[in-house]
């Protein structure tokens, strides 16, 4: 049997297990590089009958899932896999696994992201290294309004330490009730009254049908010129295009993104050329730690299945 591991741009998939566990009849092959083409990456894939891929760094529709007839099963790092057809997967005999997640890592790219928007991190960084000594001013964080998008794990956590900085902490999101807020640590507010008074807004919604497009030029004409958009979920939620004509325009402050649209960023995307931004790409789950936990539940996955009792399957 052949086993591939899609998309590890960090080096990071056999160092972050021993992978002695597998039987030593599979043969495991990492990709480092990422395949836009179907026709190329279903004829990289074909031979395989297992593979392990990095959350939805490659998406498997059912238009490359029909074209693999080998693949027996697929392990996804992480619980969801907004990327993966599984009803597809079901109608070629394919089982698809999951992992656990670090729940710490995403909330703290959003704190960074938070930072380094108001402190003006980077562009104090490309002047100190100019030889510029002194800086933009930046903002503090005390007083100010921090509007959480979703309050679950993650923003929960996120809005527990928004209380310990400081800051007034609402919420809102389609089934959220003031008492759901405030056991969460946080207010209730409508929506439009989120984006209308927060000076930092923070989208921790799981995409779905529901959430796909939810945030779109209405919610960005409602922020302050001084308010902040951070979004460290999934590029769908939001209207891409509105939040880059809000940017361009100068109606909000700026943006830190760590997902988009289309992954990995086209190199003539807007929002490379737009200076009121902080991009990072899509590494909310990337830590070392991170990594441990998904290589060592993903070799789990393989070797339970291996022995006809397969774990964390999805749907």
């Amino acid at each position: 049997m052949r086993l591939a591991i899609l998309d590890d741009y960090e080096n990071s998939a056999l160092p972050s297990c021993d992978w002695k566990k597998i039987s030593p009849e599979i043969e495991i092959k990492v990709f480092n590089d990422h395949l836009l083409d179907l026709k190329m990456l279903a004829d990289r894939l074909f031979p395989y009958d297992i593979l392990i891929i990095m959350r939805e760094r490659t998406p498997f529709p059912s238009s490359l899932i029909n074209q693999l007839p080998n693949l027996k099963l697929l392990v996804t790092t992480g619980k969801n896999n907004h990327g993966i057809d599984l009803d597809a997967c079901k109608k070629n005999g394919i089982t698809v696994c999951g992992t656990d997640s670090s729940k710490n890592a995403p909330v703290e790219l959003t704190l960074a992201l938070i930072f380094a928007l108001v402190r003006k991190i980077p562009q104090i960084d490309q002047g100190v290294r100019k030889g510029k000594w002194g800086a933009p001013l930046g903002s503090g964080l005390k007083g100010k309004r921090l509007g959480i998008v979703g309050l679950g794990q993650k923003g929960t956590i996120i809005a527990h330490i928004g209380h310990e900085l400081g800051l007034n902490v609402v919420a809102w999101s389609q089934n959220l009730t003031r008492e759901r807020a405030e056991a969460g640590g946080a207010v209730y507010v409508e929506k439009d009254e989120l984006f209308s008074t927060s000076d930092i807004i923070s989208i921790h919604l799981r995409l779905s049908d529901r959430t796909c497009g939810i945030i779109g030029p209405h919610e960005f004409s409602l922020m302050k010129p001084s308010a902040y958009f951070i979004n460290t979920s999934r590029g769908p939620i939001i209207q891409e295009k509105a939040l880059i004509n809000a940017l361009r325009e100068k109606r909000i402050a700026g943006a830190g993104l760590d997902v988009f649209d289309e992954e990995p960023l086209p190199p003539n995307h807007p929002f490379l050329s737009l200076p009121n931004t902080v991009l990072t790409p899509h590494i909310g789950y990337a830590t070392k730690e991170s990594f441990k936990i998904y290589f060592n539940q993903a070799e789990e996955d393989v070797v339970a299945w291996l022995a006809g009792k397969p774990i964390r399957v999805l749907g």
